[in-house]
């Protein structure tokens, strides 16, 4: 009881970030609000962690959710809205992104080595720079955002488990397993989209 009353505010943020991905994998759009209120939460906890870059991306967090907020509701320009469609990314966005991944990862990482006291300041680099990119392709409802997030998720747990925070790391096991089932979810909404057409 010791334990939930000193880390009740970390508990929390575990609940609605699951909450978060089982919406995720619905494309139910209540997602983005839950992220706000999620990200606000994992900044009080990566602050007190040392996790600075992870507490900078929910500041990142909190601007994509209004991005996505918009994408997922209104559908970009060439759709109606509502009707923003699961796609693959294309070859050339995929080299962008890559280009865009190394950059934030260099540039994290030589601000964590130099400017904090990180203690793990090459993981949290990579673990921040690939959730940047995941979660715009979310927004834009990318599939592959998914891949992304498993990659992500599972080198984040090892992270937790160096610093001690489990109910951290039991929350990124579940999503790690719900970014599997989600991709397989969305998936069929791309078999059913290319059956229509």
């Amino acid at each position: 009881m010791d334990w939930l009353s000193d880390n009740y505010i970390e508990v929390f943020g575990a609940i609605t970030g699951i909450i978060y991905v089982i919406l995720e994998i619905r494309q139910n759009i209540w997602l983005w609000p839950l992220g706000l209120v999620t990200s606000i939460i994992y900044v009080f906890v990566f602050f007190t962690s040392k996790f600075y870059a992870d507490m900078g991306l929910q500041a990142y967090y909190v601007l994509i959710s209004i991005y996505g907020w918009y994408w997922w509701l209104r559908g970009g320009k060439k759709h109606k809205a509502n009707s923003l469609p699961v796609t693959r990314v294309s070859f050339r966005l995929a080299t962008v992104l890559l280009f865009v991944f190394i950059i934030l990862f260099m540039g994290i990482w030589l601000l964590l080595s130099k400017y904090t006291d990180s203690p793990v300041p090459l993981g949290d680099a990579f673990t921040t720079a690939l959730s940047i990119i995941a979660t715009w392709m979310l927004a834009r409802k990318i599939i592959e955002h998914w891949v992304l997030w498993v990659i992500a998720d599972l080198v984040s747990m090892g992270l937790y488990i160096y610093k001690g925070l489990y109910p951290t790391v039991v929350l990124f096991a579940v999503y790690t397993t719900m970014a599997v089932i989600g991709y397989r979810e969305w998936n069929k909404t791309i078999d059913l989209e290319k059956g229509m057409m």
